[in-house]
Order: structure tokens, then sequence, then C-alpha cells
């Protein structure tokens, strides 16, 4: 979970999440590089003293409203298939995918730049989803469903990161269901099972 805030007297919960809601509007607007702590103060009506008493610093800030405001909940995920793990995720994603893709995007450059957004942004988000699809495989293989831990799952991450943000440069549309359930059954499945099969049924006669 992002840095709690260092002080948060007197402010309220709809308070706290206007304030995160603020710092990725600007964001969206400026781009990371260009958005200060001084522009998000004046949207947000406070001194630019009350979030630096909140928050050390610009990077720190946008990963808490990215953790704050986020619709996917990998860790709630358990349909009883990796399959079905994986496609669950997928219609949580595309649940507000523009809004996501355009968020991303917006901050794929400054994590290269950035050595501390980078930082905060894999402590706090990259990690803790990554883990969580870690444990869609683990379950399948505790299940039977899988033979073995498959080697591809070192890059699960990146390939669902990959379908999200691909499309809307090589087809011009943000994901949708068709298209994740294909990328999920024809690259990301095949990937998986490849050496490690799925355990074939038993037929008792």
């Amino acid at each position: 979970m992002p840095d709690q805030p260092v002080r948060r007297k007197r402010m309220t919960a709809e308070r706290w999440v206007e304030l995160l809601t603020t710092a990725l509007d600007v964001m969206r607007e400026v781009g990371y590089e260009a958005m200060t702590m001084d522009a998000v103060a004046v949207r947000a009506r406070c001194s630019k003293a009350t979030l630096y008493r909140i928050w050390r610093g610009k990077p720190q800030m946008i990963v808490a409203a990215l953790y704050a405001t986020r619709r996917v909940d990998t860790g709630a995920i358990d349909t009883g298939t990796l399959r079905g793990d994986l496609l669950a995720l997928c219609g949580q994603l595309v649940a507000d995918v523009q809004r996501d893709t355009e968020l991303l995007a917006a901050l794929a450059h400054a994590v290269l730049i950035d050595p501390e957004l980078a930082s905060a942004m894999r402590t706090s988000l990259v990690e803790p989803e990554s883990a969580a699809l870690d444990g869609f495989v683990e379950r399948a293989v505790r299940r039977g469903e899988l033979t073995a831990r498959p080697a591809a799952v070192e890059f699960l991450p990146q390939l669902m990161f990959v379908m999200l943000m691909a499309r809307p440069l090589t087809e011009g549309a943000f994901l949708d269901m068709d298209y994740a359930t294909r990328y999920i059954d024809l690259a990301i499945m095949p990937a998986l099972l490849t050496n490690c099969p799925v355990v074939p049924p038993s037929f008792e006669s």
C-alpha cells in the first residue's frame, strides 16, 4: 500500500478522495512532468503546505491517487479455473478501460525519467498485482489444473499490461471483452501451458 499520510487531522474521507482525484485530473491535463504541487493545491483549494504535510512529494501523491481510485481488485478474484480468473480480471479492466489506459499512458514516460515515481509504483501497485496474478497460477497448480508451475508465469504481468496498452496503438481501439478473451485464449493460456499441459480428466469405467 502507498505511503500513509503524515497527518490527516480534520480531513473527511470525501475530502481525501477529492484531493487525490484532483491530482489525477491535473496530471491528465498537463502530463506528469509539467504537473506541480502548486497546480494541484490551486485546483483543490488548499495550500501547498497541506499537500506536503500529507505526501513527501509528487510521486507519492500520484501513487496514492492511483491506489485509492483503482477499480481493479485482483486479490478478490477466484473463479475456480485459471482461465476464469484471467477473464474475470479482464472484466474488471474493461469496466473503465479508457480512464485506466490514459492514466498508464500518461505515466509511461514519467517512470523512465523519475526513479522515485518508478520505485513507488513498483512497491505500491505493480508488485501487489503481480503477486495476485502469481496466485492465480499457484491455485491452478494446487487444484491439479496445471501439472507444474509454468516458466512463463514470470512474464504474466507484462503480458496483461501489453494487452491493455497495445490495442489503442495497433488497432485504434480500447480493450474490450471480445479482444481480451481472444488474447487470453490464443496468447496467454498457450504460453502458460507450454511444457506444462493441463492434467487430463480421468474416466472411470
